[in-house]
């Protein structure tokens, strides 16, 4: 095949560089493609016998090497954190499509030990619509053969900031090819070390995608090696297990060491690998279907679980009242409680405290108690969302100034409307119209005081109305070019809901006119708010059903929509899709 080398720019215009063997294609035949991802410490070079090996001349490959590796910039070892590289795989994925014409649906991703968690993290979060994922000894989790070495980590780089470690690991115990050892060892290329905060990124996305494996709807072969002196195996067997996918392979290859397709006796790994890309591209491809995700499946089940009441005064329910009783109290002492124990933990009311991020309360025990509530992941998360809505409002309002089209903003849930004006005073150039909605009475007069502020009231306006009612979003005149529904849908576990709230929306829209909507697609509290706190809607508790961004994304398709663009918080909780109107 025809190697190549180039460089695509991610979406920090880092100019990561990947290599390209060109397949002949048939004129009328789709292009097809395997992406490879290499392990951790090395780059596309030590993937580059699989080219040959795999045996699969009429695809494609692209293999690159991630930034800190390689050819790639960066400090050795390094990135600005784990899910920018996650992030940098669908850049390189929308590169593909754009210049070589090949659509993910054709696509198969080979990854190998870190590779691999960067591989099904992305699958996780994008849920990208590729045709095979292959996994070879994913690391969701090294054996650092040291007592506490993750909290120890944490604290370290808590008190010196990112530093680096070298690694143990030798090329005797990656392969018993000697060639390929001697190869390594002799390797410029070669990262010694890795940088702490990408290590702990890895054990932070590993636990949260190992735990939350059933939200990957893609074919999945894994290829676990029997003697890997490098991971551990039981993860590999748990992510395996959850996965919801019919078509799923899981093969434990006996002997061998951690460089799984780089051992003496790789062909046997090989063969497995080209007979179950071959079987998964004999077969047309098909989207997973989860329209009644919110009837029927596990993240149904868990809602139910943290619906449903606990045995009276069980140790978790004791546990549980005493929680709640002593946010009580504190709501006695802390603004931020107060306002989630009045209006509910999920208002419009509570969202704008979060997004101001100040400590309001009067008295030094409310302002430490203020400082704790704000400090929660999940509102650290709402703030990166609402900074990532920004972005992508300003990068959709600048393209539609570019094709000369009208920027008319809509938000139908806009709680106080604070993320649109502080988006909108960014602008390069002012919307033509902002028209923001919300159900509850006090965010319209909220929202109205806020157009006051900032002397916007001859372009916007703020008016109640319901933002899952069909008709009424179907009437908005002018019709929108950027719509905005953030933190709404989340809320509500009912996809009928979505869907005629996404049906009014289409009817709102212009064509071509860009859609931004936001997804929950993961949460490490969610026990902790089904239990503990309250809604807006009649004070019950707070249940949410979290998503996955496959189904999300599919509710959106299914209302005339096609998704062009994403981004995630660095936790994996909080998503911002951008989809335009067909």
């Amino acid at each position: 095949m025809n190697n190549t080398q180039n460089r695509f720019t991610t979406f920090d215009q880092t100019e990561i560089f990947y290599q390209h063997w060109q397949a002949t294609h048939e004129s009328d035949t789709p292009k097809k493609a395997i992406l490879l991802f290499h392990r951790g410490h090395e780059h596309s070079g030590r993937m580059a016998h699989l080219v040959n090996e795999l045996k699969l001349p009429d695809f494609d490959f692209f293999a690159w090497d991630a930034r800190g590796h390689g050819h790639s910039p960066g400090d050795r070892g390094d990135a600005p954190s784990f899910s920018a590289c996650v992030k940098d795989i669908q850049y390189f994925v929308n590169h593909i499509q754009e210049n070589y014409d090949i659509n993910p649906e054709n696509i198969a991703v080979i990854g190998q030990s870190v590779g691999a968690v960067l591989a099904a993290t992305w699958v996780h979060d994008y849920a990208p619509k590729i045709r095979a994922l292959c996994l070879a000894s994913p690391a969701f989790s090294i054996k650092l053969y040291i007592p506490l070495a993750i909290p120890s980590l944490k604290i370290l780089s808590k008190v010196r900031g990112n530093f680096f470690i070298n690694s143990y690991v030798k090329s005797k115990m990656l392969t018993h090819d000697l060639e390929r050892a001697k190869a390594y060892d002799e390797d410029p290329l070669i990262a010694r070390a890795i940088s702490v905060r990408m290590l702990l990124g890895l054990d932070e996305a590993s636990n949260r995608i190992v735990n939350d494996a059933e939200n990957i709807h893609v074919p999945t072969q894994i290829l676990s090696s029997g003697s890997d002196f490098v991971v551990f195996q039981k993860p590999q067997k748990e992510f395996y297990a959850k996965l919801p996918h019919p078509l799923k392979e899981f093969h434990n290859l006996e002997g061998f060491y951690h460089d799984t397709l780089g051992e003496i006796n790789r062909e046997i790994a090989i063969n497995k690998i080209r007979r179950f890309i071959q079987q998964c591209f004999d077969l047309p491809y098909q989207a997973p279907d989860l329209i009644h995700a919110d009837k029927i499946g596990q993240s149904c089940a868990i809602a139910e679980e943290y619906s449903s009441p606990l045995p009276k005064n069980s140790f978790k329910d004791l546990f549980w009242q005493f929680t709640k009783k002593n946010l009580k109290i504190g709501s006695h002492f802390s603004r931020g409680l107060k306002i989630g124990e009045e209006t509910g933990y999920d208002s419009g009311s509570t969202l704008d405290f979060v997004y101001r991020n100040e400590s309001e309360s009067p008295n030094f025990l409310g302002k430490m108690i203020d400082k704790q509530y704000l400090n929660a992941i999940g509102w650290r998360g709402i703030r990166v969302r609402k900074e990532n809505i920004e972005l992508l409002l300003k990068k959709y309002a600048d393209i539609l100034v570019q094709n000369r089209k009208p920027v008319r903003i809509l938000d139908i849930a806009s709680g106080h409307g604070r993320y649109i004006l502080d988006a909108v005073a960014d602008f390069s150039k002012k919307p033509d119209s902002i028209l923001l909605r919300d159900y509850s009475e006090i965010n319209v007069e909220a929202g109205k005081r806020l157009i006051l502020d900032r002397n916007l009231e001859s372009l916007a306006e703020f008016v109640q109305g319901d933002a899952f009612d069909t008709a009424s979003l179907a009437a908005i005149k002018p019709k929108a070019t950027l719509a905005v529904v953030s933190g709404l849908y989340e809320l509500f576990s009912e996809n009928d809901l979505l869907q005629q709230s996404l049906e009014g929306l289409n009817k709102a829209m212009l064509k071509d006119g860009y859609l931004i909507y936001t997804g929950q697609v993961w949460h490490p509290q969610q026990e902790f708010i089904a239990r503990a706190l309250t809604s807006h809607r009649q004070g019950n508790a707070w249940v949410m059903r979290l998503r996955s961004q496959a189904e999300m994304d599919m509710l959106v398709e299914q209302a005339g929509f096609k998704k062009i663009d994403q981004c995630i918080d660095d936790f994996g909780i909080f998503t911002i899709s951008v989809a335009q109107k067909l």
